[in-house]
């Protein structure tokens, strides 16, 4: 791991995240920027922050964006909001608002 960076208590569903890290677990970072571009999902906008943060991480240490690769990303649940809505015949129902932890660890590209 060279370089590191981590998005905590997002307001996004891991499963709707772990689609879209899937597509660029492996990747080099170039490549990567550009898949998250042309996809229209939600979450791509975090992790392109995240990943931009990770990015700017190794930077810090001298490095060049074309040596870089997404070596390990991850996207662990994290706590729930709970609330509720209001049911028939006074009842309630519960409403669980997930949040994810998003994990970006960049490496060197070895030939």
């Amino acid at each position: 791991m060279i370089a590191k960076a981590q998005g905590n208590f997002v307001r996004l569903k891991p499963m709707n995240v772990r689609q879209v890290i899937d597509l660029i677990r492996g990747k080099d970072v170039a490549s990567s920027l550009v898949t998250l571009a042309q996809l229209e999902k939600g979450s791509t906008q975090m992790i392109t922050k995240i990943l931009n943060s990770a990015v700017s991480n190794a930077k810090q240490k001298g490095l060049v964006e074309d040596q870089l690769f997404v070596s390990k990303i991850t996207a662990d649940q994290g706590p729930m909001w709970k609330r509720f809505r209001a049911a028939s015949m006074g009842r309630a129902t519960p409403i669980l608002k997930r949040t994810t932890h998003i994990t970006i660890e960049l490496d060197l590209i070895t030939k």
